[in-house]
């Protein structure tokens, strides 16, 4: 039994997470920006933020922040609008690295992945050598910087991935190490000296309720009685926290993952409160949907709309269809069944389009027994995908819808600066 112990290889996962990843993806395109403090996610005056550089960072500047904050913390910065076709795009480009050294790559966002390189030590050596491997090739192959963390463990992982990070204060910008690896062995002495808001699934709530308990570490957490943590966060979490301190974390990396939404959505730079400019922008988002349905050979049932007054108010609008969607056209469709909800003359701050409950495409016409819906929504899908095919060859702005009879001809897909 030993001899069989001593051959059971370690779990090795690595987690990769891009820095800055969208202010990243901009400056290739936009060398003169860089080492200049950038932000992507609207104008100066509206919107909030996607991703900061470094160099805003270092005025406070951070995600999720709204962008008039941004702009008074930092008022030379320049404001750029997200291009999320384009960071697809990019993101495409930096999984093929990943899988050229493992196929065990579950994406968690555009930006972020866990790689599990247990088997692929054979070839390329240690998980901590693999690491700095994947980090060079993502460089040297699609320009951009990213940071990796090394561990036994998905959680312990993403945590030495913060470790690895670049890190920016008033005075300076640390470069940070780009790898960090937790050795096998050490995992607790990492983990209990961290403070305790670094567990995963400790919000403010939660964190308000141990601190109220003095806890402040995550050995604080390993040390505290379980029934005293289950009466004050319930059953359920006060295991999992448990757990976690103990460096208790048995979750595989899943290559599968399966895809529960896909949208697109635009803050705009003034409210909107004509209907026809609404319905122009809802359009281009719903193209963006549907090509991605499209790409990753999906197709949608519940079609959202999502509005967001220029009081903050929001609310979401569903509707689920009986046959799976994936163009344009028949998305657009549902959102127009949708709009005589929506209070336009409030004023629109933000609105998207979403596409989830997928399905695999119905491609095939119904030439005899279908009826005149389902023959249309064939050829549609048919001119979609030409589109796409022109798309690929010519660039997105290659071809566009025609002439709307309020508006000026709307571009399909999204408009770049």
């Amino acid at each position: 039994m030993a001899a069989l112990a001593d051959n059971v290889a370690v779990r090795r996962i690595l987690h990769v997470d891009m820095n800055a990843f969208f202010v990243a993806c901009e400056l290739l395109r936009r060398p003169e920006l860089v080492g200049r403090p950038v932000v992507v996610g609207g104008s100066a005056q509206r919107g909030v933020v996607a991703a900061a550089s470094y160099e805003a960072r270092q005025f406070g500047v951070k995600s999720a922040m709204a962008s008039a904050q941004a702009q008074r913390l930092c008022p030379h910065a320049v404001f750029l609008d997200g291009d999320h076709e384009y960071y697809g795009d990019i993101s495409a480009r930096v999984f093929e690295v990943f899988h050229h050294f493992t196929p065990l790559v579950e994406g968690l966002s555009l930006d972020e992945a866990f790689l599990d390189v247990t088997g692929a030590q054979r070839m390329f050596g240690a998980a901590e050598a693999i690491a700095y491997r994947v980090r060079d090739a993502v460089r040297e192959q699609v320009g951009l910087p990213c940071s990796v963390g090394v561990a036994t463990s998905k959680f312990i992982a993403k945590l030495a991935t913060e470790f690895a990070k670049p890190r920016a204060s008033r005075d300076r910008i640390d470069p940070g190490p780009g790898v960090f690896e937790v050795a096998p062995g050490s995992e607790v002495a990492f983990l209990h000296p961290l403070e305790v808001g670094m567990l995963w699934g400790v919000g403010p709530v939660t964190l308000e309720k141990l601190h109220r308990l003095g806890l402040r570490t995550v050995g604080d957490v390993a040390a505290c009685d379980r029934r005293v943590l289950a009466a004050a966060l319930g059953v359920g979490l006060a295991e999992h926290l448990y757990d976690l301190s103990h460096a208790i974390d048995d979750r595989l990396v899943e290559p599968d993952r399966q895809t529960k939404s896909i949208g697109s959505e635009e803050t705009f730079s003034e409210d909107v409160l004509s209907p026809a400019t609404l319905r122009r922008h809802l359009l281009r988002m719903s193209d963006t949907v549907a090509r991605r349905c499209r790409e990753q050979g999906l197709a949608a049932r519940t079609i959202t709309l999502k509005i967001r007054y220029g009081d903050f108010s929001t609310i979401t609008r569903s509707h689920t269809t009986a046959e799976p969607l994936d163009t344009s056209q028949a998305i657009i469709g549902e959102i127009d069944e949708l709009l005589p909800d929506i209070d336009i003359a409030r004023g629109i701050r933000l609105a998207g389009v979403s596409a989830r409950n997928f399905a695999e495409p119905d491609t095939q016409m119904q030439l005899f027994d279908g009826d005149e819906q389902q023959t249309q929504n064939a050829n549609w899908g048919i001119a979609s995908r030409a589109i796409d095919r022109i798309r690929r060859r010519f660039g997105d702005d290659a071809i566009s819808t025609g002439p709307d009879a309020e508006t000026e001809s709307t571009p399909w897909g999204p408009q770049r600066e």
